[in-house]
């Protein structure tokens, strides 16, 4: 690989590929907007204390590490890294920000950074979209999630797809149910790989972690019982019999969810309730949620859930918090796949050259004509041929064309042509930008 090429699992976006983003995060920031989200920036670094231990063994072994300046980074010292989410940053502001009203509802759209094995819609640098509502424990947060997700996808244009749900207090009594407690933190690391090794993988990673076999019975005799035939409601009732006490009050929480998230709009085959769903970070505490595309695989397009104890970590006192991702990087690998993104040409409207050194001055006060009535504009900064001039229009894809030759500049006109039909006529600068936004 070239050594001036960018670095593993990092990627140059060009014209092209920023008009596919911008035309995407447009429409998801809409329906962020739509719900009542609030916008928020954080910084790209945060100091390593407060990235460190919120994420599992496996997050903080991803964690982009800026070394100390001076002799502390010539030892190996970490002092700050790159963002791993935009949750954690959340948790922190409202524990510096202690007069942000509660509940507080914000739309955050920002890179953060990860450490991981770059594969297909897998990068160390990509776009998250969060929302997040802090201070609220109402099912109705949690079922705004799934909502502001569905809506999100539908205004893209996907339709199939699926939101699974679970609960991790759910996920904690099957647990408790195989008998292994202390073992909470192993099962849930192997089980959130299901997707990817299946089950004798799982069974695998159980044994390397010291889960006993007749526990892992256990575990797919629960799972089962939530089987792919019955409706999310009835797969919940079926396992929630299984539980201890606590185990059914977080199955009734779930229905909780998946009934806001009806009377919200989201239909019931998009929802489904998947026990196995583990979700991989520390900090969740109540409903998860994971979002998958029917085709092709490429594994979860969104995900989150409810972290109450997190924004207590930084502020010692406990405020409530739930939100979704959506993952930028891999909606656009779908979308490319499956054709689904409109013809989104340039977004320059128009060309103006100067067909000589002497008209360039005209050439410039009929830019600037056009840019003042909200036409976008570039300019050819030297005289050209004229078959150079319908080359460079074509390959930027600008549906018009202003020329000024010797005899425009004497009239005080420019010549307008319509780049799809070549058809051309003599106006004035104002009368072409009328046309152009017309």
């Amino acid at each position: 690989m070239s050594k001036v090429s960018p670095a593993r699992g990092m990627r140059d976006y060009l014209p092209s590929d920023m008009r596919r983003r911008h035309w995407v995060i447009g429409r998801i920031q809409e329906v962020f907007e739509r719900y009542g989200f609030e916008p928020l920036e954080t910084p790209a670094l945060e100091r390593i204390e407060t990235l460190t231990g919120k994420y599992g063994e496996e997050g903080d072994r991803l964690l982009f590490k800026v070394l100390k300046r001076g002799e502390g980074g010539a030892r190996g010292e970490a002092d700050m890294g790159l963002r791993y989410d935009l949750t954690v940053p959340l948790a922190r502001v409202m524990a510096t920000h202690r007069d942000l009203p509660t509940p507080f509802r914000r739309y955050q759209i920002q890179p953060v950074w990860r450490a991981d094995r770059p594969q297909r819609g897998r990068f160390r640098e990509f776009m998250q979209c969060d929302v997040d509502t802090v201070g609220t424990t109402s099912p109705v947060a949690d079922a705004e999630c799934l909502a502001v997700v569905h809506d999100a996808l539908v205004a893209l244009g996907f339709s199939g797809f699926r939101i699974r749900v679970n609960h991790r207090e759910i996920l904690r009594a099957m647990v408790d149910h195989m008998g292994v407690s202390e073992l909470e933190g192993q099962v849930l690391v192997a089980l959130d790989k299901l997707d990817k090794v299946g089950r004798e993988g799982v069974d695998r990673e159980l044994v390397e972690r010291g889960v006993p076999a007749a526990a892992t019975s256990q575990l797919w005799r629960l799972l089962d019982l939530a089987a792919t035939g019955l409706d999310s409601a009835a797969a919940l009732d079926a396992l929630a019999a299984e539980l201890s006490p606590a185990g059914r009050a977080a199955a009734a929480q779930l229905h909780a969810v998946l009934d806001n998230a009806a009377s919200l709009g989201v239909p019931a085959t998009h929802l489904r309730f998947d026990a196995a769903l583990a979700r991989g970070l520390d900090y969740y505490t109540g409903a998860v949620f994971e979002t998958v595309v029917l085709e092709p695989d490429i594994g979860s397009i969104s995900g989150g859930g409810r972290y109450d104890g997190l924004v207590g970590m930084f502020s010692g006192r406990e405020l409530p918090a739930v939100g979704v991702s959506l993952g930028i990087e891999r909606i656009l690998v779908v979308m490319d796949e499956l054709g689904m993104f409109p013809d989104l040409g340039s977004t320059t409207q128009a060309m103006v050259v100067a067909l000589g050194d002497d008209e360039l001055p005209a050439a410039l006060e009929a830019a600037a004509t056009l840019r003042g009535a909200g036409v976008s504009v570039t300019m050819s900064h030297e005289a050209l041929r004229f078959k150079r001039i319908m080359r460079d229009a074509d390959r930027a894809g600008v549906p018009w064309l202003v020329l000024v030759g010797a005899d425009e500049r004497a009239s005080g006109v420019v010549a307008l042509r319509d780049m799809s039909t070549r058809e051309q006529v003599v106006v004035t600068a104002s009368q072409a930008a009328a046309r152009i936004r017309g």
